[in-house]
């Protein structure tokens, strides 16, 4: 079966995305690349097509910031799936395409009131929006609620002590005193360092300072550090108030790094700008760096009708890809892959208004064909 896919921004996700879905899909899919930046529209339609033997179409459609152009138009009536992978201060304003033009819609922000804003959007929409997919919020999720019905059909007890997300995008090297490299956006790093996290504490619902509460932990025999941080639980402590005694997500990060971010903090701001001050003095100090991996961590512990403490947890470490000898970071197929998953499930049409992580059925999305090939 052949699909249209409108992908929305052609930054570093956006050209994974579009590549994944030309070069894994099943049937034919044919690829609307939509930017501001014409520029940037030949380097990833270049990306995408490079050494290919798929014969599928490749558009590229420049987009306007303030109104719906006649080539945007043309391309949003032809497509059936929107994939937003724009900054995420426009994912009201794709939605309300998506809406208008009746496609689907899939986004990977984290962003509170603009998350709130589609959902409203989506109400009674006779296509699916699926919200917040990606790496975290999006895999991390699905795979503990994946592990959290496993828990629950072993040991025959719903209520559960702890349920931990963690996930981190990590270089191969890390050099002191901040023991990082960038692999992804530095403001989004920032803004999750500084961002209240929701959580969940004694069966309910909180907010906590992130960067509040630091564990270490060994993942196939490697240590880390792991702090709360902002965005990455997605809508599991609503879902999960009353059934889990905890339930937190965490980003995990080679040991030392949480103590150089509490000596930059101590001398910034608290206010409006501490997201941008934080940025600014990350990156006068911290490289970006293309070789990385991705380690992503789930557990779900609590009790059997026995009284045994119990404990079921997966992990997957993630490195590079390379497809028609183009290189793919971790960070960029483990968030991609998810997306372009929701994609194939959306085309299927058995979709309709907002879906929320908690709504995707574990076993479709982590057996599919895409993020399986990448999360093995």
């Amino acid at each position: 079966m052949s699909h249209k896919v409108f992908v929305a921004g052609t930054g570093g996700i956006g050209e994974a995305a579009a590549l994944l879905l030309r070069e894994w899909s099943g049937g034919e899919v044919d690829l609307y690349l939509g930017d501001i930046s014409e520029a940037r529209l030949k380097e990833a339609k270049a990306f995408i097509t490079n050494l290919s033997q798929r014969t599928s179409r490749v558009e590229k459609v420049m987009m306007a910031e303030d109104e719906v152009t006649e080539d945007m138009r043309s391309a949003f009536e032809a497509c059936e799936v929107l994939l937003d992978c724009a900054p995420g201060k426009q994912a009201p304003r794709l939605a309300r395409f998506a809406r208008d033009f009746k496609m689907h819609y899939a986004n990977l922000t984290e962003y509170v009131a603009e998350t709130d804003a589609v959902i409203e959007i989506a109400e009674g929409a006779d296509t699916g929006f699926v919200l917040q997919t990606g790496l975290a919020p999006g895999f991390i999720n699905v795979l503990a609620n994946s592990l959290y019905n496993e828990f629950v059909e072993r040991f025959e007890n719903e209520k559960v002590e702890r349920i931990a997300m963690k996930v981190g995008a990590l270089t191969t090297h890390a050099h002191a005193p901040h023991f990082y490299g960038f692999t992804w956006s530095p403001i989004g790093v920032a803004t999750e360092y500084v961002k209240t996290a929701r959580a969940v504490r004694d069966y309910k619902r909180v907010q906590i300072p992130s960067l509040s509460e630091r564990e270490k932990i060994i993942i196939n025999g490697f240590p880390y550090e792991a702090d709360l941080t902002s965005g990455g639980a997605a809508n599991l402590p609503r879902v999960f108030e009353g059934r889990a005694k905890d339930l937190e997500y965490k980003t995990l990060r080679h040991e030392g790094h949480y103590d150089w971010i509490d000596e930059l903090v101590k001398h910034l701001a608290f206010d409006d700008d501490l997201p941008q001050n934080l940025e600014n003095e990350m990156l006068a100090n911290v490289p970006l760096v293309e070789d990385d991996f991705v380690i992503a961590h789930s557990s779900v512990e609590g009790f059997d009708l026995q009284g045994r403490k119990r404990m079921v947890e997966k992990a997957f470490h993630i490195k590079p890809l390379e497809i028609n000898g183009q290189h793919l970071r971790a960070i960029q197929t483990t968030t991609a892959s998810a997306l372009v998953e929701c994609a194939d499930m959306l085309a299927t049409n058995k979709y309709k208004g907002a879906i929320m992580q908690s709504d995707i059925d574990p076993n479709e999305f982590l057996k599919g064909n895409f993020v399986s090939r990448v999360y093995r």
